[in-house]
This record gives C-alpha cells, sequence and structure tokens, in this order.
C-alpha cells in the first residue's frame, strides 16, 4: 500500500464516521424514528456522498443493533422493544458488575467523592426538570468505575447499550419516582463501594439497579408509548 492509498483510506473512514454520527444524531433527535425505512439515495445526496461511506455507517449501525439492513429493499430503523430493553438491561448490569469486581482496587476516595458528587447534580437537575443535565450526571457517574476497565470493547458495548436505550430517540421526560429511586440506588452502590463490599457492591448494580424484573413498572411507565415489536416487510 503506497502513502496516497493509505491518505484515502484515512479519509474513508472520517467520512464513513461523519455519515455514523449524523445518522445516529438524527435517531437522537426522532428525525429517524424506529420503524423509517431509510431512503439512502436521499441520505447520499443531502449530505454529499458516495453510496460506499454510507454502506459503511449503516454497516456499523446495523451491527449495534439500531438498523436492519434489507438486501436489495434499503435500511430500516429498528424498534426498540420490551425484549430488547430486557436483553440490554442483562448484559449492561452484568458487563458492570464485572468492572466493579475486577478494578474495584482502583476505586478510590476520590472516585466514589465524584459519584457522589454526580448523585447530588442528579438530584438538582431532577428538582429543576433539567432532563438533560439528569441524563448527563448519570452516564458520567456509570463512568467513573466504567472507565477503569482495560477493556474497550466491553467499555464502548455498554456505552452503545445505553444509546440505544436512552436516544432512540431521546425522551424529553422524567418518570419522577424511577429518577428518585434511581438516585437511591447510586447512593447505596456508594456506600457498598467505601465500605470496600466489592461482591456486595457488583450484585448490586447486576440484580437491582440494572434488573429488568426489579425496574419493570418504571420501564413499562417510562416506555409505553414504544412500540411493540412488527415484522419488517
Amino acid at each position: 500500500m503506497n502513502q496516497t492509498d493509505g491518505l484515502q483510506l484515512l479519509n474513508l473512514k472520517s467520512l464513513r464516521e461523519q455519515v455514523y454520527d449524523y445518522l445516529r444524531e438524527a435517531m437522537n433527535r426522532g428525525d429517524l424514528a424506529p420503524g423509517a425505512n431509510l431512503d439512502l439515495n436521499a441520505i447520499s445526496a443531502r449530505l454529499g456522498v458516495s453510496r460506499t461511506p454510507l454502506r459503511d455507517a449503516l454497516l456499523q449501525l446495523e451491527s449495534e443493533g439500531f438498523v436492519t439492513i434489507l438486501p436489495r429493499r434499503g435500511c430500516v430503523v429498528n424498534q426498540l422493544t420490551r425484549e430488547d430493553i430486557r436483553d440490554l438491561y442483562q448484559l449492561i448490569g452484568s458487563l458492570e458488575a464485572s468492572v466493579i469486581r475486577d478494578e474495584f482496587s482502583q476505586i478510590t476516595p476520590a472516585i466514589t467523592d465524584r459519584m457522589t458528587r454526580l448523585n447530588h447534580e442528579m438530584a438538582g437537575a431532577l428538582q429543576d426538570d433539567d432532563f438533560d443535565h439528569f441524563y448527563s450526571a448519570n452516564l458520567e457517574l456509570h463512568e467513573c468505575f466504567l472507565a477503569l476497565s482495560p477493556n474497550q470493547r466491553l467499555v464502548e458495548l455498554v456505552r452503545t447499550m445505553k444509546h440505544r436505550l436512552y436516544d432512540f430517540p431521546r425522551k424529553k421526560t422524567f418518570v419522577k419516582e424511577w429518577e428518585l429511586r434511581s438516585i437511591d440506588e447510586h447512593a447505596e452502590l456508594i456506600r457498598l463501594l467505601k465500605a470496600g463490599e466489592a461482591q456486595a457492591a457488583a450484585d448490586f448494580i447486576r440484580d437491582v439497579h440494572w434488573s429488568f424484573e426489579v425496574q419493570k413498572p418504571f420501564i413499562e411507565q417510562y416506555y409505553s408509548s414504544e412500540p411493540q415489536r412488527t415484522t419488517v416487510p
């Protein structure tokens, strides 16, 4: 491979990432709603790109569960079903628990103090009806320990699954009883971490905080307007 070929590959990768970001943001805003068929020609024309970076971006989105590519029939944005939510909760809970257990020695007082501050920010955001701040502080709180993992594939997988749960598209509403409970659960997690109870903290985040069965009443309320599974034509 000569230098020109290498530059072309870098440029293509950058373009693919830009198309990917555009499509993800459109899903976040609800411009590309679950169940929608994507007009690939229109997207290519609007972005001024060829079908190659668009196809590559769609392949990544399909691998992450956001879309389904239909041979010779285009592409459809996947719906987030109850089964999807249940599976995502189980996977996220198991992976976050493994990070807490495996990287517990790195969870210092400075980290738990930061988690406490972020939990207080969540409480303030809830009082102010500031969903965006609540959402970002929530993600950042979990990142305090998640980012300790040397397994970047695990970290990226958890982040992607959370995007599917929260940004598909992102709602601007609260189920306040659920959010208050989440804040209380964070406080209990922090207490266990400070007490040096690694296994109990790992079990708690998997079996309570990310338990579909425990959180089911709130999940059903929050996602009640989401469409159920349909057959892709």
